[in-house]
Formats: C-alpha cells, sequence, structure tokens
C-alpha cells in the first residue's frame, strides 16, 4: 500500500473543494511567499491559525497530515541541528566541544523548521483538494496570457498534472520494487558502499523501465483518444466565479498584507 499522500485527490464535500482552482494555486503562491517573510513566531502562529482553519474547512483527516509530514522528519532534524551548530547570531548560551550555540542560530532554526511544516501543510491541503483535472485547467487558464507570445500553456499544464498524478505511482512502484529486490538479497540499509550501490542500481533500472513503460502507455492511450497538441479544445467542465472564491481571495490577501506588515514593523 502507498503511504505516500502528496499528489493524491481526497474526495470530501467541503467549500475548500469547491473553491476555483486558479484561486487556490494562486492562494498557494502568495502564501508560500508570506512564508518566507520574518514576521516573528506571532506572524507564524497567524499563518499557522490560518493553516488549521483550512484544514478543518477542507475535512482532511489529520492522518492525511502526519502521512505528509513523515518524509520531511528527518531533513527538519538535519537543517535544524546542521544550523544551531553552524550560525553565529545572537547571544552564545552553550559551547559544546568545538560547537557553540548561539540565541540566533536557534531563532533561525526554529523559522526554518516552522516554515517546512506550513509549506507541507497548505500544498497538501491544495494538492487533497483539487483534482487533477482541474489543477490542468486552473493552470491552463492563469497561464493564458502567454499564449501571446507562442507559450505551449496547454501541454505545460497537462505536463504538470500528468507528473502531480504519477508521483504515487511512482513512489508506490519504487516499494514494490524494493521489496522484490529484497526478497532476492538486496540490503539497502547495511553493507560496504560499493553493495549499498549495487542495491540502488538494482532499484533504479527497473524503476526506469517501468517509468518509460507508463509513459509510453499514456503516450498510446492519448493518441488512441486522438490527441492533438496545440489543437483548439473543448471542455465540459468551466470554471466559475463565486462569491466564496471572491472571500477566499480576501483572505489570502489579508494574511499576506498583514505578515509583510509585521516583518517591516518588527
Amino acid at each position: 500500500m502507498n503511504n505516500s499522500v502528496f499528489g493524491q485527490y481526497y474526495l470530501a464535500d467541503s467549500i475548500i473543494h469547491k473553491l476555483d482552482p486558479r484561486l487556490k494555486i494562486t492562494a498557494l503562491l502568495m502564501i508560500l511567499i508570506t512564508v518566507f517573510f520574518d514576521a516573528g513566531f506571532i506572524g507564524y502562529g497567524i499563518i499557522g491559525i490560518f493553516a488549521i482553519i483550512l484544514f478543518l474547512l477542507s475535512k482532511l483527516p489529520m492522518k492525511r497530515i502526519i502521512k505528509a509530514m513523515k518524509p520531511m522528519i528527518f531533513m527538519m532534524i538535519f537543517l535544524f541541528i546542521f544550523n544551531v551548530l553552524l550560525l553565529r547570531q545572537g547571544i552564545l548560551l552553550y559551547k559544546i566541544g568545538p560547537f557553540s550555540i548561539y540565541s540566533g542560530a536557534l531563532h533561525q532554526s526554529a523559522y526554518i523548521v516552522v516554515r517546512l511544516i506550513l509549506i507541507i501543510i497548505f500544498t497538501t491541503i491544495l494538492t487533497s483538494t483539487t483534482k487533477p483535472l482541474d489543477m490542468t485547467l486552473g493552470l491552463e487558464r492563469l497561464l493564458s496570457p502567454l499564449k501571446k507570445i507562442g507559450f505551449p500553456v496547454y501541454e505545460v499544464s497537462m505536463m504538470i498534472s500528468v507528473a502531480l498524478r504519477f508521483i504515487p505511482t511512482l513512489i508506490e512502484e519504487t516499494q514494490r520494487i524494493m521489496k522484490a529486490q529484497a526478497s532476492r538479497g538486496a540490503d539497502f540499509n547495511e553493507g560496504t558502499l560499493k553493495e549499498k550501490i549495487t542495491a540502488i542500481i538494482s532499484l533504479i533500472i527497473p524503476l526506469f523501465i517501468s517509468a518509460f513503460q507508463r509513459a509510453d502507455d499514456l503516450a498510446n492511450a492519448m493518441e488512441s483518444r486522438n490527441y492533438q497538441p496545440g489543437a483548439m479544445r473543448t471542455r465540459y467542465h468551466q470554471l466559475k466565479w463565486r462569491y466564496y472564491d471572491s472571500f477566499a481571495s480576501l483572505s489570502v490577501f489579508l494574511l499576506m498584507l498583514i505578515i509583510i506588515t509585521m516583518s517591516v514593523i518588527l
């Protein structure tokens, strides 16, 4: 069973699911920019409250967010320790052998971890509440002005949508191949460096072959349905901007304005 939730749509009847995909994509970009403003822990607390409200409104199960966090826990711990031991900012708090821990380093390291957590939460909410086809349509509409300069808007949107759709599939395929190779004696955790490289190669080659096979099957399926890049296409589902989309966009704009103002004042 695939434990990854990134790129997987979660069916639910919530207001977040009903929001226009153009709004959700734009709002995510605005929030990701806002997260990197230094508004202190109060500012991050405000963003965190906003994330909790979105999570509750989306009706997603808590285990979905936890599963999204698990692959990033090691990176968070590594970045926290790395920055704490190497940054030289603020007041000296402790000295452990050749390493010194400063108050500013603790603050900056905590900021990095909080930012990563917020990014994961908002990204998970977007991918879990937006269908891949709606994501494609939203990206196409947002990038449509670039058509005037010859930019292949629809093709790029399709590629992004397909990539998001197949991330969980490739993760599941990787887990399946690892179990198959482990049953044949491959060890991905122990052994010499040469043995680990050999084990990784035994994983990468079948994964690439499987990915190319899936890509070929998808291309054949699209050709059989007379898919032609660049051709004019009509859609049964049309995006409609509703009153709650305006309210949601105003909320995101106010959040961004508050955080930017706090970062300037503080």
